[in-house]
């Protein structure tokens, strides 16, 4: 059986993105405290908080299942990097914006900062079909 080698950039990618796990961890044990009523927060600030720690758990499991699969690709220069670092940049964009776009006391809606969201599912749209389309002409 033929063994899967990451190249370096990959490979360390990698390593960064398991590293931010225990960012994700310590939103869990804040997520905790703001089950218990430790926290207050709106209806609204709950629910991005929600939203944020999901979408960072998710895309990091999807970040690192995409780098599995980007060196066996084709692609080259620009397009290899974006498949590289466009999930990974996706998770840091979008869970970073809900959390920023529901900063302060008695938020009901969002801040400018929602805009990190529709950068992130950008960068998320362009990691995944770029990574698609290499993977379909490989």
């Amino acid at each position: 059986m033929e063994s899967l080698a990451l190249a370096a950039p990959s490979r360390i990618i990698a390593g960064a993105v398991l590293l931010t796990l225990l960012t994700i961890e310590v939103g869990g044990w804040f997520m905790t405290r703001i089950a218990r009523g430790a926290v207050p927060m709106t209806d609204f600030q709950k629910s991005f908080a929600r939203a944020g720690h999901g979408h960072a758990g998710v895309l990091v499991i999807l970040s690192l299942v995409a780098l599995l699969y980007v060196d066996v690709t084709r692609l080259t220069g620009v397009l290899l990097w974006i498949a590289r670092l466009g999930v990974p940049v996706a998770a840091v964009l979008m869970s970073g914006g809900f959390f920023a776009a529901s900063m302060g006391r008695d938020v009901t809606r969002p801040n400018r900062f929602v805009v990190l969201l529709w950068a992130g599912a950008t960068s998320l749209a362009a990691g995944v079909s770029s990574l698609a389309i290499g993977l379909l002409i490989a």
